[in-house]
C-alpha cells in the first residue's frame, strides 16, 4: 500500500473514531475534558518538538509578529470547535457532528470566494445550493437551525482561512496554538479542582491516565495527516476527508441509536450530492491544469 494513503486512512479512521474516545468520559463536564486536551495535546507535542530538535522552531514563530494575532485566532477557533465537539459527542449529537464535517469543505470553499477572491464554476455554485438545501430541509423539519453542524464547520472552515495566513509545520502550530489557552486551561483545572467542583476526581486511576492520552489522540492523527498531505495529491486527500464524518455517522447510528429519519436521509443525500458534484467538478479542473501545462510543455 502507498505509504501515503496508509497515513491519511490512519489519520481519517482516528479522526471518525474519536467518539468512541469522548464517549468514555462521558460523566465528565465538557469544559474540564477540553482543559485536558489542551494540557495533555500541549504536553506531548512540545516533547516531540524536544526529541526532533524542534523547539526553537516554536520559539521562532512566536518572534515573528505577523504570526502572533492569527496564532491566537486559530488558538481561540480550535478550541471552541474541540468544545463544541466534545460537548455534542457527549450529548448524543454524533450524527449532528457528522453533518458539520460533511458541509465544512464546502463552507471553507465559500470562504474562500467571499475572503480570497477565489471564483467557482457554474456546477460549483449548483453543489452549494444542494447543500444549503440539505440544511435547509432539517432546519424547517424540526423548527430549529442545526447549529451543532454549523458551529462546527464555520469555526473549522474560519480556521483554516486564518491558518493560511501562517506558514509553519503542524506540529509547530498545534503547540502554538495549545500554548496560547494553556494557561486558562490550567487555571480552570485547578480552580475546579481547588472548589470541589471537578467531575474527573469520581474517575479511576486508569480513566484518569486515559484522559491524559487525549494529548495523543489529537496530535497523532495531525501528524498522520501532515505525512499523507506530502505524499498524496489534493484530490485524493479530497475524497479520503469523507471518510472520517462517514465513521462518526455509522457510529452515532449503529452504535448509540441516535435517531436517522427519512428527513436526515434527504438531508445528507443532498449533501452528499453536493459533494459529488463538487468532488468531480474540482477533479476535471485538476486534470485539465495539468493537461493544459502538459501541452505547454511539448511545445
Amino acid at each position: 500500500m502507498n505509504a501515503g494513503i496508509g497515513y491519511g486512512l490512519l489519520a481519517y479512521l482516528a479522526w471518525g473514531l474519536l467518539p468512541l474516545f469522548w464517549k468514555t468520559f462521558i460523566s465528565v463536564s465538557s469544559g474540564e475534558i477540553l482543559g485536558h486536551r489542551v494540557v495533555w495535546s500541549f504536553v506531548f507535542v512540545a516533547l516531540l518538538l524536544l526529541i526532533g530538535g524542534r523547539w526553537k522552531a516554536l520559539k521562532s514563530a512566536f518572534s515573528e509578529r505577523k504570526n502572533v494575532l492569527p496564532m491566537v485566532g486559530c488558538s481561540l477557533l480550535i478550541s471552541l470547535n474541540w468544545l463544541i465537539y466534545i460537548w455534542a459527542v457527549n450529548h448524543d449529537r454524533v450524527v449532528e457532528t457528522s453533518l458539520g464535517y460533511y458541509i465544512n469543505p464546502l463552507i471553507s470553499v465559500l470562504l474562500g470566494v467571499c475572503f480570497l477572491g477565489e471564483r467557482l464554476r457554474a456546477v460549483q455554485w449548483t453543489a452549494m445550493a444542494l447543500a444549503t438545501a440539505g440544511v435547509t430541509v432539517l432546519t424547517f423539519s424540526y423548527g430549529s437551525v442545526p447549529w451543532v453542524s454549523l458551529a462546527l464547520a464555520m469555526s473549522f472552515g474560519v480556521y483554516g482561512l486564518v491558518k493560511k495566513k501562517m506558514q509553519l509545520e503542524p506540529m509547530v502550530s498545534l503547540a502554538g496554538e495549545t500554548i496560547v489557552v494553556l494557561p486558562v486551561a490550567a487555571v480552570y483545572l485547578l480552580v475546579v479542582g481547588m472548589t470541589g467542583q471537578s467531575t474527573t476526581s469520581s474517575l479511576s486511576t486508569g480513566y484518569q491516565l486515559l484522559l491524559a492520552t487525549s494529548g495523543v489522540a489529537t496530535a497523532l492523527p495531525l501528524l498522520w495527516f501532515a505525512k499523507a498531505a506530502q505524499r498524496l495529491s489534493l484530490t485524493t486527500v479530497g475524497f479520503l476527508q469523507y471518510l472520517a464524518p462517514t465513521i462518526s455517522l455509522i457510529l452515532g447510528v449503529t452504535l448509540y441509536n441516535e435517531p436517522f429519519t427519512t428527513v436526515h436521509l434527504i438531508s445528507f443525500c443532498l449533501i452528499w450530492s453536493a459533494l459529488l458534484l463538487f468532488t468531480l467538478s474540482s477533479l476535471k479542473g485538476r486534470l485539465a491544469m495539468r493537461a493544459a501545462g502538459t501541452g505547454v510543455q511539448k511545445g
